[in-house]
């Protein structure tokens, strides 16, 4: 669990985060792009998670072709939200539990 992130619920801050990869995820009407950012730091430089996953939403496609490794700064606010298996299948088993994540990144540049 991201305990450190909670200090930002609903609360916009200023985050930085490492590019790792892109990726792919089931939506409704399709796959949809994602971004995987690690090592998540705040203002102060604190980390606070060690990786997160975003949609590829204008804001991260206007930064143009990424490389591993660029740092990435936004702005973006904590929610809560249930992760884990809440199908009627009996042979998955992954508990519904409560994690955090930033959410409406806004303001996103790239620094270096």
């Amino acid at each position: 669990m991201r305990e450190k992130l909670t200090e930002y619920i609903e609360v916009r801050g200023t985050f930085t985060g490492t590019f790792i990869r892109t990726g792919f995820k089931n939506g409704y009407k399709g796959p949809v792009e994602t971004i995987l950012l690690g090592n998540i730091k705040d203002e102060n430089g604190i980390i606070l998670t060690d990786h997160l996953w975003f949609n590829l939403t204008k804001g991260f496609e206007a930064l143009g072709e990424l490389e591993e490794g660029d740092i990435i700064q936004f702005n973006a606010r904590c929610r809560e939200y249930e992760k884990g298996y809440k199908g009627y299948k009996d042979d998955v088993y992954k508990p519904v539990e409560k994690d955090f994540k930033l959410s409406y990144p806004t303001k996103i540049k790239k620094i270096k």
